[in-house]
């Protein structure tokens, strides 16, 4: 099983700034990439960010040129620097890893979430 435990979340000022951290524990065998998503009350969960283990980014584009994913390495954090935060990015925050291992020749891919972390943006 895998771990993931997000922290950062917070009350901010609309034009603030916040940095969402994610640490993975657990058996990890292999990652294909680590994401960011978010869910808005009454809304959809939807992507924000995700990195691959080759190190490419994508953004939702509402997020692009303010939000900046970020992982030194295979077992460092996954990050989410935050910056000029809207009242629109109000939302509970989750951090999510996508892997998976072989055994022999049979894949196995694994897909795991964290609890969340709540982020409120205050206009």
């Amino acid at each position: 099983q895998v771990q993931l435990v997000e922290s950062g979340g917070g009350l901010v000022q609309a034009g603030g700034s916040l940095r969402l951290s994610c640490t993975a524990s657990g058996s990890i065998f292999s990652i294909n990439a680590m994401a960011w998503y978010r869910q808005a009350p009454g809304k959809q969960r939807e992507l924000v960010a995700r990195i691959t283990n080759g190190g490419s980014t994508n953004y939702a584009e509402s997020v692009k040129g303010r939000f900046t994913i970020s992982r030194a390495s295979a077992k460092s954090p996954l990050y989410l620097q935050m910056n000029s935060l809207k009242p629109e990015d109000t939302a509970v925050y989750y951090c999510n890893l996508d892997g998976g291992r072989y055994s022999g020749t049979s894949y196995y891919p694994y897909n795991y979430w964290g609890q969340g972390t709540q982020v409120t943006v205050s206009s």
